[in-house]
């Protein structure tokens, strides 16, 4: 796609370089700029599975793409060899694009990539993006963070480095000091989270939000409670990439889904956190 970005002094993608960069949540409109140049001058893009594909016919003409994706579950590429393979692009001489979902920081393994092509001598630009546990949550119509209702937010991953549900995490200090949780990848281990966070002190019917395929035309949303969430999951057939919203942040969507408004649906609730007061004057 022919697409011109406005006049600024871009970075220059040189032969030998790897560019580790954020695709973003889904929708393609919130690529970054940077992103969109690193895009016109890459030989090769090595992409994920959550690359929507729409952002990859910005690529330049003739630019190689290497599909490289892990989806839990599912047959998926060694992580080993993608980063390897990365260091073998950049020794031929290869300008590289890693094009990574969301932010190649945030549950990415960006890091690890990024750590990989240093310790081989290859030299690396880091592109953020917008990561999904704040875009698709505000898609959605969820700010993560709201001066009524929090003023901390903990994003966690769903799943260890084996798939199971992640030990190594203070579910019971979780509990006690995040008044918004965020988890990515969580809903094949959903109810064990649940159920540790309910034993550690959170309240069953506190509100849960999941939302699956965000920010795209298929995304969905279901308003539940912790103690409820891994049934109404089932129910409803939702299925990954999903983010998991735990806390009263979620009740706002009662109030701030601009996408239903957008059809013509009125808000459900103008007051969902029963403040009893103009937001403005808080």
């Amino acid at each position: 796609m022919d697409m011109q970005l406005p006049s600024h002094d871009w970075p220059e993608l040189a032969p030998g370089w790897v560019w580790l960069c954020g695709a973003g949540p889904g929708d393609p409109g919130l690529l970054t700029l940077h992103a969109a140049n690193a895009l016109r001058q890459a030989d090769v893009i090595v992409y994920d599975a959550l690359v929507h594909e729409g952002i990859l016919d910005w690529a330049a003409a003739g630019a190689e793409k290497v599909y490289a994706g892990k989806r839990g579950g599912k047959p998926s590429a060694n992580q080993r060899d993608i980063s390897l393979h990365l260091v073998e692009l950049a020794r031929a001489g290869k300008r590289v694009l890693r094009l990574k979902g969301g932010d190649p920081f945030v549950f990415g393994r960006g890091g690890e990539e990024a750590q990989t092509l240093v310790q081989h001598g290859i030299p690396i630009r880091i592109v953020p993006g917008i990561t999904a546990g704040i875009a698709g949550l505000a898609y959605a119509g969820i700010p993560v963070t709201h001066r009524d209702v929090n003023q901390s937010v903990t994003f966690v991953t769903g799943h260890d480095r084996a798939g199971a549900a992640p030990t190594a995490l203070d579910w019971a200090g979780l509990a006690r000091g995040s008044q918004v949780i965020v988890i990515y990848m969580g809903i094949k281990h959903i109810g064990e989270i649940a159920a540790r966070l309910i034993a550690a002190g959170r309240s069953p019917s506190e509100p849960v939000a999941v939302t699956t395929t965000a920010t795209l035309a298929a995304q969905r949303t279901i308003e539940t409670t912790l103690a409820d969430v891994e049934a109404d999951i089932a129910a409803t057939g939702l299925e990954p990439p999903a983010i998991i919203c735990i806390g009263m942040a979620v009740a706002l969507r009662q109030a701030l889904d601009w996408q239903a408004q957008a059809r013509g649906e009125a808000p459900r609730n103008l007051d969902p956190l029963n403040l009893r007061r103009p937001v403005e004057t808080g």
